[in-house]
């Protein structure tokens, strides 16, 4: 027993029962979608839920559930869900920096980040950027309002120290925020390494079926978290009820699917590192991967994205139309394979042959053998 009289619960009994309301006789488990706009309000505002811009009771069981995941077992934390990730993120972002402020960004992150930056830069917010590799970003902290973080980043799988950055930014009186997108809170947990704030788009791993588009943040609670609930109020970015219950359902099988992606996301790239070429692969669970080493302090599990080079822009789009059991299509974290050329966006700055495969829910072997035979055929 721990300290709460209840039994300890790993990980996969936290996901399947995150969440959930006390069980009602003749009731679901998991109730259904709530669609209203508006709720029965006589008198005085006292109650929970008054609009459905700023609360809804399907938002909050799966607000519930993801904080359940992100901060077990930590008192004082709120999350607040979205219509996107990049809702959340620019939830976060643009409720916290003023005018004069400055951020410091990675400058290898997800590709949308450009574009908030021209929009940062507009409202007269100095923007500072540097790779995430090697704590590049503690070179750039002083004098900054707030330091995002992206690990592993997405595309290049870099990862840095979260607890030696969180350290170096509080001390110069920072706020922290990590993008966890591509690690989930089953691969690490932000908030335990110092962070303020834990953000992530739902649309990849965490609802995993690649048909919900949804943002979270989970932030301490405070002024910093009260500020981006009034951002969500004021933009209205908030999700449908049937993608937040739809998003809450695929929770259950997090652990499983977690597992079972990073299971084989490690032989894929064990596969792709033992090719003839030198494909350049990219992993964090891949023991002498340039993140290797800090990603197996920080992450229990390194997450489901390969990433490698193939030697020019014909070769991979070529290994791309050969693959079989793998979808040409962008987003990760899928029970279905994905593959793309990421330089085709031009957002990125990666070679034209650069890959980011998302591995599935197949069977290891089965994926292992069609990559191999796509990058064979991908030759002639």
């Amino acid at each position: 027993m721990n300290d709460s009289g209840h039994p300890p619960q790993g990980e996969g009994t936290r996901a399947v029962r995150a969440g959930l309301p006390e069980p009602v006789k003749y009731e679901p488990a998991l109730p259904g979608p709530v669609f209203a706009a508006h709720f029965h309000l006589p008198g005085e505002p006292t109650g929970p839920y008054t609009y459905g811009r700023d609360e809804n009771p399907t938002w909050a069981r799966l607000e519930r559930a993801v904080g359940e995941l992100e901060a077990p077992g930590q008192d004082g934390v709120e999350t607040l869900v979205f219509s996107s990730g990049m809702a959340a993120v620019s939830s976060v972002l643009f409720s916290q920096l003023r005018a004069g402020d400055a951020v410091v960004l990675p400058g290898d992150g997800y590709q949308a980040l450009s574009l908030v930056r021209a929009q940062l830069e507009a409202y007269g917010i100095e923007v500072r950027t540097a790779p995430t590799g090697g704590d590049a970003q503690l070179d750039v902290l002083d004098g900054a309002r707030l330091l995002w973080i992206e690990t592993p980043s997405n595309p290049g799988l870099d990862v840095c120290d979260v607890r030696r950055l969180a350290e170096a930014a509080h001390a110069r009186g920072a706020l922290v925020a990590v993008d966890n997108t591509l690690a989930t809170p089953l691969g690490q947990r932000p908030l335990g390494l110092g962070a303020d704030f834990a953000v992530a788009s739902g649309t990849k791993q965490l609802t995993g079926h690649g048909d919900v588009l949804l943002g979270y943040v989970v932030g301490r609670a405070g002024e910093a978290m009260t500020a981006v609930r009034r951002w969500r109020k004021i933009v209205g970015a908030i999700p449908g009820p049937m993608e937040a219950w739809l998003a809450h359902r695929s929770i259950a099988t997090l652990q499983l699917r977690v597992e079972r992606q990073s299971a084989t996301a490690l032989a894929v790239a064990e596969a792709l590192r033992d090719w003839p070429e030198d494909l350049g692969v990219r992993y964090p669970g891949l023991p002498g991967d340039p993140s290797y080493e800090i990603a197996s302090r920080q992450m229990r599990r390194y997450g489901c994205v390969v990433s490698f080079t193939l030697p020019t822009r014909e070769r991979a789009e070529g290994f791309l139309q050969a693959l079989r059991l793998v979808d040409d299509a962008t987003s990760f974290g899928g029970v279905r394979s994905t593959a793309e050329r990421r330089g085709r966006w031009g957002g990125d700055a990666v070679p034209e042959g650069f890959v980011r495969l998302s591995v599935g829910a197949e069977d290891a072997a089965d994926l292992v053998a069609d990559v191999r035979r796509a990058l064979a055929e991908s030759v002639r």
